[in-house]
């Protein structure tokens, strides 16, 4: 059905104007001053959007659904993950594959796929991991990017023994990435001294959530990066630090950007509104809040949000990892190795984002949409099909409320898991009406779509 939205403010990563958008098909075909709906088609759908902000669709360039971790399974599937998506106003999720050490790539592609084929409502793509990388390995993965649109890779210099690869492996996957255009991504830390300071404080009795983030202090991830950056210095890979938290790691990504390195930064919804204090809550409750890398000292946040201001962080995803308080994360009851990582925030992400940034006035409306949506399709190879309004582009767009007011609880989100990390938050600003391909998905934080609707965006390499 096509759909005219009226009287809106659009709002790109650039521009800020008022005019009518038409859609048709599954894309934006006409934006005009004022269109008259007596011109178009008798069954058209007009969204009055008087009031309102109109931005595109919002991309999660990180996020983890069918999640094997630690001896058990994020709770979510892509019914429930796209319904909390679509609900906050996010159109388009980038997921990682994330194989054991043993398994084959095409066939860990063709499982996280399947998984999402029949279930996803919003658009998705995937950046798949690389935890091996013997010839078999090399040839599937050369085929994931080049013949399955996948041209984003995954390395973890993290979780040793399991996910993390040998120099040797990174260097010579960085020379691959580089020669087919691949973008590698990377959660940068320093396997060994992890499993050092672990060992040491777990010998000491220091079992508690508590003690997650001095066993993986700063030092640790700002020396990831680095030597990561050294890596793609010498191969020319592009590469991008996912879930950067804390400035010594900032620094060092922009140290790595002066010498010439091609490298892309990306904060996440928890470092930038929570900090270490509610992981060392009593009672385990500590335990929601353990993620990897962990939360900070509250100074780190103005770091992050001051180098979202200046564009110099390009996205805000969320590495939505949902694990239950009860019977996951107390897995890790008498040791805090064995807490399941992850804070789930797909749902929560804009409307946080708008109330944290926008509002405080940390960030324009601009860079909202920049880092929530246009640096990812940019950076990914998904622009101008998603990232922006134009005529053309795929008809994703969020109709915003601007004077919206409420609060976050897990009574009103749709992942399935069994808290809210932002229980009883306030928030100013909601998605209205979210469309994806011209399909009206969700209203007023309910989803009204169709399941299964969604498609694998198959991607082109630009990282040449």
């Amino acid at each position: 059905m096509p759909i005219l939205i009226t009287g809106g403010r659009i709002i790109t990563a650039t521009d800020d104007y008022t005019a009518d958008i038409y859609c048709e098909g599954e894309s934006i075909t006409r934006i005009e001053p004022c269109i008259d709906p007596a011109t178009l088609p008798a069954e058209t759908e007009c969204i009055d959007a008087g009031g309102r902000l109109i931005f595109p669709g919002f991309i999660d360039p990180h996020v983890h659904i069918h999640l094997p971790f630690m001896g058990t399974n994020a709770c979510d599937d892509y019914e429930t993950a796209s319904m909390a998506a679509l609900a906050g106003g996010t159109t388009t999720l980038i997921e990682m594959i994330c194989p054991g050490p043993t398994d084959e790539p095409m066939a860990a592609f063709e499982e996280w796929n399947n998984k999402a084929a029949p279930l996803a409502a919003v658009d998705y793509s995937f950046h798949m991991s690389v935890v091996r990388f013997d010839p078999l390995a090399r040839e599937q993965l050369r085929q994931i990017a080049t013949e399955r649109g996948i041209p984003s890779f995954k390395v973890f210099l993290a979780y040793k023994g399991a996910l993390d690869l040998s120099d040797e492996d990174l260097f010579a996957m960085l020379t691959m990435a580089k020669e087919l255009g691949i973008i590698v991504t990377a959660h940068c830390e320093n396997a060994e001294m992890i499993d050092a300071m672990q060992q040491r404080l777990l010998a000491e009795g220091k079992t508690g959530p508590e003690w997650h983030e001095p066993s993986r202090p700063t030092a640790v991830e700002a020396d990831g990066l680095h030597h990561l950056a050294a890596m793609a210095e010498l191969t020319g890979a592009h590469i991008y630090a996912v879930h950067t938290s804390c400035e010594p790691a900032v620094r060092a990504a922009l140290d790595a950007r002066l010498r010439g390195v091609n490298i892309w930064i990306e904060a996440v919804l928890p470092h930038l509104v929570l900090d270490k204090t509610y992981a060392e809550q009593a009672e385990f409750e500590g335990a929601k809040f353990v993620m990897s890398p962990p939360l900070r000292d509250k100074r780190h946040q103005a770091v992050l949000w001051g180098a979202l201001a200046g564009r110099t962080i390009s996205t805000i995803g969320t590495d939505h990892a949902p694990f239950n308080f009860h019977g996951q994360k107390d897995m890790g009851t008498d040791t805090f190795t064995k807490i399941p990582n992850g804070i789930p925030s797909i749902q929560e992400r804009p409307a946080l984002i708008y109330t944290h940034g926008v509002r405080t006035g940390r960030i324009d409306l601009h860079t909202f949409v920049d880092a929530c949506s246009t640096q990812a399709a940019r950076i990914f190879g998904m622009y101008p099909r998603k990232g922006d309004i134009r005529v053309g582009s795929d008809a994703d767009l969020v109709i915003w409320d601007p004077d919206y007011k409420g609060t976050l609880s897990v009574k009103t989100s749709h992942s399935a898991i069994d808290y809210n990390g932002f229980e009883g938050w306030p928030i100013q600003g909601r998605a209205s009406s979210v469309l994806v391909s011209g399909e009206v998905q969700a209203r007023d934080g309910e989803f009204v779509g169709t399941i299964g609707r969604g498609r694998l965006i198959r991607r082109e390499p630009t990282h040449f």
